[in-house]
């Protein structure tokens, strides 16, 4: 039996896959249980890469926070250490919402403190300065992000007024987003996250702090529905994810700062559970994912200051967060994206 080139096989001896490879003069005449040389053709193990072959590891990137900085820091999620400069953005601002897909990252809106309907993007595995993407269907801060490989989702937030606008963008393109529908209430200050399929907006405040837990399906268009419950209802929360859970970091209680991590199943609806509880009580923190670890950065700490502190958790390990490193400074109120997250 002939052979073509490009012809696939699972090789039982190696356990690995392979590709049939010929050269410009091979005719196929090679036998299917034979490995000839590569003038005649050859069966070739077929190698992937990553975005862990590419840049070291899951890279977790952050952009903004107050007071309307325009600093960019990166982190490899899937090690310890210190946060190292990234680049710029195109405008100091703080209250923006992250999201990204495996190559690129979205810094989306923000005050300046004016409130502002700009889209940043940075190609995740280099480093430098933001590019302009587009622009939100209408200026708003303190807004929710998620996405999936291809779309991101820019979620909710304050015009100044609390709204339910839920809007997208193709990620690999540039352009100004879209309409995607509705939240089910007006909400400031939620957090987002996403598998493959699905988003969540989590928590909020409308105008007091809510327990409210929202989805959407990210591949089509349409309004929220309701989810579950957090555990406790809190603001100024962030949410960070791998394929099968979503854990929420800290909040805003209303007067009081939360060390409380929620977590829920993405793919089920209900009440989130508790996971374990932050070093310290914390709110408007940024966070980043890899497919096993769930990382919680900077934020405004109870008694009341702003921290660079970096601490982690392991999704499928319930427990307290642990030291990571430290930002370059400490901030909070910033937007944060990894090339890692549930979504991919």
């Amino acid at each position: 039996m002939s052979i073509k080139p490009g012809a696939l096989r699972f090789n039982t001896d190696s356990m690995k896959l392979e590709i049939f490879r010929g050269s410009a003069n091979y005719e196929g005449t090679a036998s299917m249980a034979g490995i000839g040389t590569l003038a005649a053709g050859q069966w070739e193990e077929i190698v992937a890469t990553s975005p862990e072959a590419q840049t070291g590891g899951t890279r977790g990137v952050t952009g903004g926070g107050h007071p309307a900085t325009n600093v960019m820091d990166f982190i490899t999620v899937d090690t310890t250490g210190n946060a190292t400069d990234f680049g710029d953005l195109t405008q100091g601002r703080f209250y923006p919402a992250g999201l990204s897909s495996r190559t690129r990252g979205l810094i989306g809106g923000g005050a300046t403190p004016t409130i502002v309907d700009t889209i940043d993007y940075v190609t995740i595995s280099s480093t430098g300065n933001a590019q302009d993407f587009g622009n939100l269907t209408q200026s708003r801060r303190d807004l929710a992000a998620a996405a999936s490989a291809t779309r991101g989702l820019f979620m909710c937030g304050g015009t100044p007024s609390f709204v339910n606008t839920i809007d997208y963008v193709t990620i690999a393109s540039t352009g100004n987003a879209v309409d995607f529908g509705d939240n089910n209430d007006v909400m400031n200050a939620p957090g987002g996250s996403a598998s493959q399929t699905r988003a969540v907006i989590m928590g909020g405040v409308s105008p007091g702090a809510v327990n409210q837990i929202s989805f959407l399906t990210i591949s089509t268009l349409g309004n929220a529905a309701d989810f579950g419950d957090l555990s406790v209802a809190r603001s100024n929360t962030n949410g960070c994810g791998n394929s099968i859970r979503t854990v929420c970091f800290g909040g805003n209680t209303s007067p009081a700062i939360s060390d409380v991590i929620d977590y829920i199943t993405i793919a089920t609806l209900g009440d989130a559970q508790d996971f374990g509880n932050l070093e310290t009580a914390n709110q408007q923190v940024g966070t980043a994912a890899s497919p096993t670890r769930g990382v919680c950065l900077g934020g405004y700490r109870s008694p009341g200051a702003d921290t660079n502190i970096i601490q982690y958790i392991q999704f499928m390990n319930l427990g307290n967060t642990v030291d990571f490193g430290d930002l370059t400074g400490a901030r909070r109120e910033f937007g944060a994206f990894s090339n890692g997250h549930g979504g991919l």
